[in-house]
């Protein structure tokens, strides 16, 4: 997803600097007229805001605090913005240690997916002091339709758990419906549509249909190539499980799905899209 926000700041005019372990990524945007960085230290003394966006805690505290990384040499009121999903706990010790040096972090975990990322309809949840949100919502825009204030340092990051273990939780259940729906001979054309204007309706079936041949443009029909790793999926479910803990609150459906996705990297579908769960259904039946 990195990859189109970027595009699309640097399609509004404004001039960017990138880094990524992955060379080819760099290139790309190159092409596209951003500027390369042999590291994120090197990166910060060329900007006045930095926005990160990164696939588990490790990564993230490795990037900011790393021999290499950004609070090696963070100039003073530099806005950093991580839209990384990663525990509240993380983004709360890096604000702190950010602020030490004189710069300013916020938490902007994002929602909507890669065609919103590319189309610049992305929602960014942010967390962070209300007086600074102004600045990030305005670079938050170029890239997203909708930019939330959901409280202090950590809330945005709250916000997305929440919003992933749903996802997650209404993914299988539409995989769950329509297989079962096909099994009973519907055509599963027919069927989304009906769910689609019934109370089922939801996001996956809406607009992110796991069933191959009922849907254009989404990574069924691409089989489960690009958009959000079943990995990524399995990292966020976990993560609420972890808050639930923490926090002593009952999820069982999201223990549910996040049992369901762990159980799929473990068969080969780490690589693929989540909405594989329906594909894996399907496996699974073969093998019973």
């Amino acid at each position: 997803m990195g990859r189109p926000m970027a595009r699309n700041i640097i399609a509004k005019g404004h001039k960017l600097v990138v880094y990524d372990t992955h060379h080819t990524s760099m290139s790309s945007l190159k092409e596209f007229g951003a500027s390369l960085s042999k590291s994120p230290q090197e990166l910060t003394t060329q900007v006045e805001c930095v926005i990160t966006m990164l696939p588990n805690n490790a990564s993230v505290m490795e990037v900011y605090e790393g021999e290499n990384g950004i609070l090696k040499s963070v100039q003073k009121g530099t806005l950093l913005i991580d839209s990384s999903t990663i525990d509240p706990s993380v983004s709360q010790t890096i604000a702190a240690r950010a602020e030490d040096q004189g710069a300013v972090f916020l938490d902007a975990p994002v929602s909507g997916g890669v065609n919103a990322a590319k189309s610049g309809q992305l929602t960014f949840m942010v967390g962070g002091k209300s007086e600074l949100f102004p600045r990030a919502e305005e670079i938050l825009l170029m890239m997203g339709s909708r930019v939330v204030h959901c409280g202090s340092v950590g809330s945005g990051q709250a916000a997305k758990i929440c919003n992933n273990m749903l996802l997650g939780i209404s993914m299988v259940g539409t995989a769950e419906a329509m297989n079962l729906g096909i099994k009973l001979g519907l055509d599963p054309k027919i069927l989304i549509n009906i769910l689609n204007s019934s109370s089922g309706r939801c996001w996956s079936s809406e607009v992110y249909s796991p069933v191959p041949g009922t849907m254009t443009n989404v990574p069924s029909a691409n089989e489960y190539k690009g958009g959000f790793g079943t990995k990524l999926m399995a990292k966020d479910l976990g993560l609420a499980q972890e808050a639930a803990t923490r926090t002593s609150t009952p999820t069982p459906l999201g223990s549910l799905a996040y049992q369901m996705y762990s159980s799929m990297i473990n068969n080969g579908y780490a690589e693929k899209d989540f909405s594989s769960v329906f594909q894996f259904f399907q496996e699974q039946e073969r093998n019973s």
